[in-house]
């Protein structure tokens, strides 16, 4: 019998390690797998992972039950992500807040972005909207820009409160156009659009999605869309490109999916193919059509350098704006 050596011996130990993972790899998946979702139920963002989960439980052949983690700045999600197994069982839905600007504005934050997650996909990124109430007769951002200019101080501005990224475009907006808007914080999106129906504040920038039927009705004016390109629906309504935004420091507003870091390749690669036929496909782009999301669903390492981008353009805002 040949003498096992002590590089072979090594060698042994190290296959013995790597072989379960591969297994489970090739197995994967056997049982159901859980979808952490870091915000309220009824959300566009939550009815846009449960119908991801449908399709992913149907083409991966486990059920695919989506946990709501709201709360706490999506804190409570993140966390719960980063102490699961690195098994391929549990899904992450992140956001700008969880992965770039919670590690900048919460002590002693309880998840590391860059070490206890690797990225799967880009979702899809909101588009946001700066928008104000039909009755204050303002038809576009240069009638706005006009207004605000002649009254600095006097135009009320929703913000989701401060230290956000709302308030941060406020105070950019401010500086940009010299100058000043009023903050008037609110806890939502719901209570924002009710701000707008009511005429208490005059402008705010807000995912359009989060009031579709108002702007069909005509009640609400949006003036520019913080999109890639101009959307059919709204294809007199220029970008924030070619409104003159484009030195905003601050990245979009994307929603995207994680695991927990050590999840074996080939399952996050599995995960990346499958997640990328959902969201290219005609349900998934038609749901994203009709709410104002744009989808992405790119390579694993775009979405990777993406997230990186983001956090370094997070940094800018928090230092300037948010401290």
């Amino acid at each position: 019998m040949q003498k096992i050596t002590g590089k072979m011996a090594l060698l042994v130990a190290c296959l013995a390690v790597l072989w379960p993972c591969a297994g489970d790899a090739q197995d994967y998946p056997n049982r159901p797998i859980k979808m952490i979702v870091p915000i309220s139920v009824g959300s566009i963002t939550d009815v846009a992972a449960r119908l991801t989960a449908q399709d992913l439980q149907v083409r991966l052949g486990q059920p695919v039950v989506v946990i709501n983690k709201p709360g706490a700045a999506m804190v409570l999600g993140g966390s719960e992500c980063a102490k699961s197994d690195p098994d391929g069982y549990t899904l992450c839905v992140v956001s700008p807040d969880t992965m770039s600007f919670n590690p900048l504005t919460i002590p002693n934050l309880p998840y590391n972005p860059e070490k206890d997650f690797a990225p799967v996909i880009d979702m899809y990124h909101v588009i946001e909207g700066l928008m104000t109430p039909a009755d204050l007769g303002v038809g576009s951002i240069e009638a706005l820009r006009a207004k605000a200019v002649a009254q600095p101080g006097k135009l009320n501005y929703g913000t989701l409160g401060e230290r956000t990224t709302t308030d941060a475009f406020r105070q950019w907006l401010g500086e940009y156009w010299k100058t000043s808007f009023v903050a008037i914080p609110y806890k939502g999106g719901s209570e924002i659009i009710a701000a707008l129906l009511g005429n208490t504040i005059d402008v705010t920038k807000i995912g359009v999605g989060n009031m579709t039927s108002q702007l069909k009705e005509g009640k609400i004016k949006v003036l520019a869309l913080r999109a890639s390109h101009r959307w059919p629906a709204l294809a007199e309504i220029p970008t924030f490109d070619e409104a003159g935004f484009a030195a905003f420091p601050g990245g979009p507003i994307f929603w995207g999916v994680v695991v927990p870091a050590g999840t074996p390749a080939p399952i996050v690669a599995r995960l990346h193919d499958e997640l990328q036929a959902i969201f290219r496909g005609p349900k998934f782009t038609d749901f994203a059509d009709q709410t104002f999301l744009e989808p992405v669903a790119g390579a694993t390492a775009d979405f990777a350098a993406f997230l990186k981008k983001d956090r370094q353009d997070a940094a800018i805002l928090v230092d300037k704006y948010m401290k």
